[in-house]
């Protein structure tokens, strides 16, 4: 879909002289008439149009870093005479000129300063002090894509047309200004307030050396999972092709009509995608069997209950091992710990430990695991709570992994064919767990959702034993819904 360009977007050099003459004001901003000697003589001088003061840092509240590039950092601002925010995005000159990279900060501000379209970031001024640049952005404020991808994984098909829609109507839009953007990837779309996507980054954005993805892309090398959306499979086949010509929205295969009137796409409503309602973020997970269902959540619904969750904060949660000993035990200990402490052992990889147990059963039961455990060497010498086999999953693909609760606590998942610890889920007071079905469940954390399955239909007990270990953790602190 893209096209070679050679305007001066692209291939312009910027002088270091340039630097010191940013425009306070790019929007709307032109140039005073000059009087020349005899031009004017005779005649009054006309009133000029009061020209607006420049801005300068001290007109802005300056607050919480929103992003940081290879030569730059973009802070959420307030200005103190109108109370708007702005994401400004804040060049040290020095480093500019070290890296030698004038002519992109140039190309960033005289290609963003041309666009005027709901679906790109706007430049609404720029100001400079002796050592920094100042470019003043429109705020997102829902941050990058790549955010609710990480979080949910893979969006339903509604989300997914929706927002490739608005995708396809952004790059038909810069295509026929005869500009490229060169490095469109989920962290430079943004949403806005409304959850509309917002491009940004024109000309600044770090060069990463990605060589085993440039390999798979050069030899098309990929897959589509089970249950792939058909139409969307078959609009991703004639994108993916080696053949810049052959790809569908190319100007050889007939332009943005085309991939616009493609299958996929035919509920969309173009002509005013900017002004309806984006669909609410939606994850889907297919079914994995026969006897199995599609899972769909909704991460507003999400957001919601992480908001209503009451817990203890990080001050009065106190920061010590989870042991699962109460205060003032029930029962004594003794040397035969199996007749005191109930183990729910399934098989070799599959058991449930209840939380009531002393120091020295604990010490007997971490003998025990240690010699006999095969999953005892991922823990960290942590006593494990519950284990069992999962099938976890990442997009649309599963995983088999051996999902390891212990004492600390920790979520730990193991590739149980290669033996090795694959990672863990991180705990926190938000961590809440939710059964989707009799096999499906969900760990919710604040940067992403695990979408897991136990092939032995018993995903309510993995959700109950989190629960207990979570309440254990935070004193019982939550909402009683949960």
């Amino acid at each position: 879909m893209a096209r070679a360009t050679s305007q001066i977007y692209d291939v312009a050099s910027l002088h270091s002289s340039v630097l010191i003459s940013c425009p306070s004001m790019v929007r709307g901003q032109q140039d005073t008439p000059r009087l020349h000697g005899n031009s004017m003589e005779g005649q009054a001088p006309k009133p000029q149009p009061t020209q607006p003061r420049k801005k300068r840092p001290e007109d802005f509240r300056f607050g919480k870093i929103l992003g940081e590039g290879s030569f730059s950092t973009v802070v959420l601002a307030k200005e103190h005479s109108t109370g708007k925010e702005y994401a400004i995005k804040i060049l040290e000159k020095r480093h500019i000129m070290k890296e030698n990279k004038a002519q992109y900060v140039k190309r960033e501000r005289d290609i963003m300063s041309h666009l005027d379209h709901p679906f790109f970031v706007k430049l609404y001024f720029t100001f400079q002090d002796e050592e920094k640049l100042y470019f003043g952005l429109s705020y997102a404020k829902n941050g990058e894509l790549l955010k609710y991808i990480r979080k949910i994984g893979s969006f339903d098909e509604t989300c997914t047309r929706f927002y490739s829609a608005e995708i396809v109507c952004a790059l038909e839009y810069l295509h026929q200004k005869g500009i490229i953007h060169r490095d469109l990837k989920p962290e430079n779309v943004l949403l806005s307030e409304e959850m509309h996507i917002q491009i940004t980054d024109f000309g600044t954005a770090k060069q990463l050396n990605e060589y085993l993805i440039f390999q798979k892309i050069i030899k098309l090398e990929y897959e589509f999972p089970e249950k792939f959306f058909p139409k969307a499979k078959d609009l991703v086949e004639q994108l993916l092709s080696l053949e810049p010509c052959k790809r569908i929205g190319c100007e050889e295969m007939g332009g943005y009509g085309p991939l616009k009137s493609h299958p996929f796409f035919e509920t969309v409503g173009w002509d005013d995608i900017h002004l309806q309602t984006p669909p609410k973020l939606t994850a889907y997970l297919p079914a994995m069997s026969e006897d199995d269902e599609d899972c769909y959540g909704n991460y507003d619904d999400l957001l919601s209950q992480f908001s209503c969750m009451q817990v203890a904060q990080p001050g009065h949660a106190p920061s010590v091992p989870f042991t699962g000993e109460t205060s003032q035990p029930t029962y004594n200990p003794s040397p035969s710990v199996d007749q005191f402490i109930h183990i729910h052992e399934l098989d070799s990889n599959s058991m449930e430990l209840d939380l009531l147990y002393s120091d020295e059963e604990k010490r007997i039961l971490l003998d025990k695991q240690g010699a006999a455990n095969p999953w005892h060497q991922f823990v960290e010498n942590n006593l494990i709570l519950k284990m069992g086999p999962v099938d976890k999953r990442k997009g649309l693909f599963a995983r088999r992994r051996q999902l390891l609760l212990t004492e600390g606590p920790h979520l730990y998942y193991v590739d149980p064919v290669n033996k090795v610890l694959k990672g863990e889920i991180p705990w926190s007071p938000e961590l809440r767990p939710e059964a989707k079905n009799f096999k499906t469940f969900f760990v919710h954390t604040p940067n992403r959702t695990y979408y897991l399955m136990d092939p032995s239909g018993n995903a309510d007990k993995w959700c109950k034993k989190i629960q207990e270990v979570w309440r254990k953790i935070y004193h019982k602190h939550q909402s009683p819904s949960l």
